[in-house]
């Protein structure tokens, strides 16, 4: 899926009930039915037709329109007035106890159904709003820039989940190729205001920066201003020159890996740093490290949305192993067979965002 795909798109509906759940509701009808049945075809002296209560509460059971428990109560207020012939021996008080509570509770679930929907909707709204924010924030970048091949492949968490903070960047600078991945702590409109800060930062601060550590040392300035509670950033830094070994800085975020015909290595710092806005906790400049980053190998950046997504047995997902498999192809490519893997992992979506960004060096 690529960055911007899905981006605009109506809001994604709710979930329909579980299999279950359907089973049960359709279980209750059943015995609802035959409770009916049973009522016509048994003493005229004895009435089922309190059970019929139940009827708008079962319509009301998954239900976005009012306009479902709303008639399906007056069905059932009907058959209670047929069953009122049926049961000649039957108290006419009974009958009319019986529709009175038909009524009640028809008006209680239409307005159940009511309050639910516009809450849903309210939720939507603002979720939709929150990716809007989240697709202009993450723009996709170029194919191809000063000899690299770049992709980027941003899968939105399950529809239950709220947006993420997830972010990255690719910026061709004076001192080479700038890349960014990242991950707030924190979901929805907080977390993307937190990102546009560090992203607004990377984009000036790599352009006139030649330490790729003072562009650190910014970003961990913007969000420390802004830090709300304990809010921090999880990110990698790697700046790729025209010439000579590239560099990465990691605050606190998973290692970048190299991959090559089937050989994947992790790259790492000398010493580790602290995510950003936590400098303060372990004060000290921050780590450059250095690698060779040949012609033909790729690196992969990513967001633990990817590394701590489970399959049904509760198990991660194995990046480098599986990365480690994959056939030798271009960054686009290749992200697509990993996220397809990825989504056969989990089988039921994902928990969270996740974010990679491969970038492939060609001369």
């Amino acid at each position: 899926m690529k960055p911007d795909a899905g981006r605009g798109a109506p809001p994604r509906p709710f979930s329909r009930l579980p299999r279950a759940a359907r089973l049960l509701v359709l279980a209750a009808y059943v015995l609802l039915a035959a409770a009916v049945a049973l009522d016509i075809a048994t003493d005229p002296r004895l009435t089922f037709s309190p059970v019929l209560g139940t009827a708008p509460v079962l319509a009301s059971i998954g239900a976005r329109r009012a306009r479902v428990p709303l008639l399906t109560g007056l069905a059932a207020l009907g058959v209670v007035a047929l069953l009122s012939f049926a049961d000649p021996g039957v108290e006419p008080a009974v009958h009319l106890t019986s529709g009175t509570t038909v009524l009640a509770i028809t008006c209680v679930s239409t307005a159940s159904v009511v309050l639910v929907a516009t809450r849903e909707r309210e939720l939507l709204q603002s979720r939709s709003v929150a990716e809007a924010a989240q697709s202009t924030l993450l723009r996709p970048p170029q194919e191809r820039t000063d000899g690299l091949r770049v992709a980027v492949r941003y899968q939105a968490a399950a529809a239950e989940a709220r947006v993420g903070g997830d972010l990255y960047e690719v910026l061709t600078t004076p001192y080479g190729v700038r890349l960014i991945v990242g991950d707030v702590r924190g979901k929805g409109l907080a977390a993307i205001e937190t990102a546009a800060d560090v992203l607004g930062t990377f984009r000036e601060a790599a352009q006139v920066e030649p330490d790729l550590t003072v562009v650190a040392r910014r970003l961990d300035a913007s969000v420390l201003r802004r830090r709300a509670g304990e809010e921090f950033v999880t990110a990698v830094l790697v700046g790729v020159p025209a010439q000579g070994p590239a560099e990465l800085v990691d605050c606190g975020h998973l290692p970048p890996l190299l991959w090559r015909a089937g050989h994947v290595t992790e790259v790492t710092t000398p010493e580790s740093d602290p995510p950003l806005a936590l400098r303060e906790l372990a004060p000290g400049p921050y780590h450059r490290g250095e690698f060779v980053f040949e012609p033909g190998t790729t690196l992969l950046l990513y967001t633990d949305g990817v590394t701590e997504a489970r399959d049904r047995a509760g198990r991660f997902y194995p990046l480098p192993e599986r990365l480690a498999g994959m056939p030798q192809s271009a960054p686009g490519p290749l992200l697509d067979r990993l996220v397809a893997d990825l989504r056969e992992h989990t089988g039921d979506g994902l928990s969270d965002d996740a974010a990679m960004l491969a970038v492939r060096r060609e001369r």
